[in-house]
């Protein structure tokens, strides 16, 4: 993919996700987000929902990627946001970091209340079953990095009912 430090560890179940990554999530709670950046095309601005999302919760950088239908990885301090994406495939569009994002700006300086990670149970067991989203709750407003089928999606508001909340910590 070209990015700078990104060497994904791709986890599957809410148990497994949280066994690995609980305690240093639940960590961050008290900590305000100071800064994001996601890839998007310099082109056309579109985001490149594949590439991980970054979350600065006060120098602690957090590092949020889904992939397929039920993959999650979740870094700490190992992508390099200021380094050129370099060896890219698609020759068409140049991806660049970006801080720039009109969904997650209202929560850069809030102080984070809450981290849960929601596990994906809609009726049926659609393709999205048991995926796990991790999700930032503000005092004014929470947001959730998401599977979107193979990809990272950005939600802001209430969780979808289909998801099973486990929080983290307190």
């Amino acid at each position: 993919m070209g990015i700078s430090g990104f060497e994904p560890s791709f986890l599957t179940g809410v148990d497994t996700i949280r066994q690995a990554h609980g305690p240093r999530l639940a960590a961050l709670t008290g900590r305000r987000l100071t800064r994001f950046a996601l890839v998007r095309f310099a082109e056309d601005g579109d985001w490149y929902a594949d590439c991980p999302v970054i979350l600065d919760f006060d120098g602690v950088q957090l590092e949020v990627c889904h992939w397929k239908f039920d993959e999650l990885s979740i870094g700490w301090e190992t992508i390099d946001a200021a380094a050129t994406i370099t060896g890219w495939q698609c020759v068409e569009l140049t991806p660049q970091w970006s801080h720039s994002d009109e969904r997650l700006e209202p929560f850069v300086g809030q102080e984070l209340c809450e981290v849960s990670l929601l596990e994906r149970r809609p009726p049926g067991h659609g393709l999205a079953g048991g995926s796990v989203a991790v999700e930032f709750v503000f005092a004014h407003g929470c947001m959730r990095i998401v599977n979107g089928l193979d990809e990272n999606r950005i939600e802001v508001g209430a969780a979808h009912p289909d998801y099973v909340r486990h929080r983290l910590g307190r």
